[in-house]
């Protein structure tokens, strides 16, 4: 069995693109997808639509919940944004995705832990930035989950975590549409993977072993990061074309000359 794992894509389409591309070369018997699909500053109706087509296994993240539970009034300025683009269609098929799942192949499916959307499982923090997570920090948070394989995003950071006292692996996919931000909560900190590449996973299981791919896949992210920094987020803007959280300053980057074609004809 081989199967595609993508996670964060976070309205970034042309990412999502060139990731499904890459997936249909290495044809996989199933895609599932971990959620955080559309928030941001991107295209997040046209990326919903596009997994709407797709019809991947898909678990809910975080943001995908505060588009569907809260009031646009209380959302951050990347949920506000995509909210104020999404079509009644694509905001029922958000809210109808179940928060976690077990695969038939035993393959449990979550988007960050398996009780919790907003708390990372292969990451801890330490001070403004993250650490590998040791693998009791990994056991207190899976809880009672017995699948031998877990596979989970929200940190943005691929990961693949054997426990030895159990013989379960913790797999993360990492980001297909952000490779860096920051977040103030439990506190401040700083994630990021230095490259601008879409990320995701490709898992193999023969008998009952299993090996990971970590795919980086090249897309026009200069693309996506001018569309940010069109709608003010330089956060953003740095981060889709650096992979690293550096902020951009957006009169000096808007007023560079540039020749930029529409989507359609990307």
């Amino acid at each position: 069995m081989r199967f595609a794992v993508i996670s964060d894509i976070h309205g970034n389409l042309p990412a999502l693109e060139a990731v499904h591309r890459d997936i249909k070369r290495k044809s996989p018997d199933l895609v599932f997808n971990l959620g955080d699909c559309v928030s941001g500053p991107l295209w997040p109706e046209e990326t919903a639509q596009y997994l709407i087509a797709e019809n991947w296994l898909t678990v809910r993240g975080n943001h995908d919940r505060h588009l569907v539970d809260h009031a646009q009034s209380n959302m951050g300025p990347s949920d506000a944004h995509a909210y104020s683009l999404l079509s009644d269609e694509s905001k029922a098929w958000l809210k109808q995705l179940p928060t976690q799942m077990e695969h038939v192949e035993n393959v449990f499916l979550c988007h960050g832990t398996p009780s919790a959307d907003n708390v990372y499982l292969t990451e801890e923090l330490s001070g403004d930035r993250t650490k590998l997570a040791s693998p009791e920090y990994v056991l207190e948070h899976i809880g009672n989950v017995t699948s031998p394989l877990i596979v989970c995003g929200h940190t943005h950071i691929p990961r693949v975590i054997w426990l030895e006292t159990t013989g379960q692996i913790v797999m993360n996919a990492g980001s297909v549409g952000l490779p860096a931000y920051d977040d103030d909560k439990p506190h401040s900190h700083v994630m990021e993977v230095g490259s601008p590449h879409a990320r995701y996973m490709i898992v193999t299981r023969v008998g009952t072993r299993w090996s990971f791919e970590e795919r980086m896949v090249n897309y026009d992210w200069d693309h996506a990061s001018r569309k940010a920094a069109r709608n003010q987020r330089g956060d953003w803007a740095g981060a889709l074309k650096t992979g690293y959280f550096r902020p951009i300053k957006l009169p000096d980057f808007l007023a560079r000359p540039r020749i930029e074609e529409p989507y359609e004809d990307f």
